[in-house]
């Protein structure tokens, strides 16, 4: 799965973004941390946009076709994938 790159741009302008990549039983996983500051983290998606808000700031990213999940949870967005074997 690759990164959408209005995250990456996001993480390179702002110093308190950190996105990680990882597998994990049997998926591999995107995390995008905005920090402890990120405590209203809200996503929406409509078609194959995700739409998300972040305290006071809002921004947009395609989603990955080939993405299973995506949510938010303690100022971490989540996207999953599982593995093809």
């Amino acid at each position: 799965m690759h990164t959408p790159h209005e995250l990456e741009d996001l993480a390179r302008d702002q110093h308190n973004i950190l996105i990680c990549k990882q597998e994990h039983d049997g998926e591999e996983i995107l995390a995008v941390d905005f920090g402890r500051n990120a405590t209203d983290l809200l996503l929406d998606i409509v078609g194959g946009t995700a739409i998300v808000v972040v305290d006071t700031e809002q921004f947009d990213f395609e989603v990955p076709t080939d993405a299973d999940e995506i949510t938010v949870n303690n100022g971490i967005l989540t996207i999953k994938q599982a593995i093809q074997q």
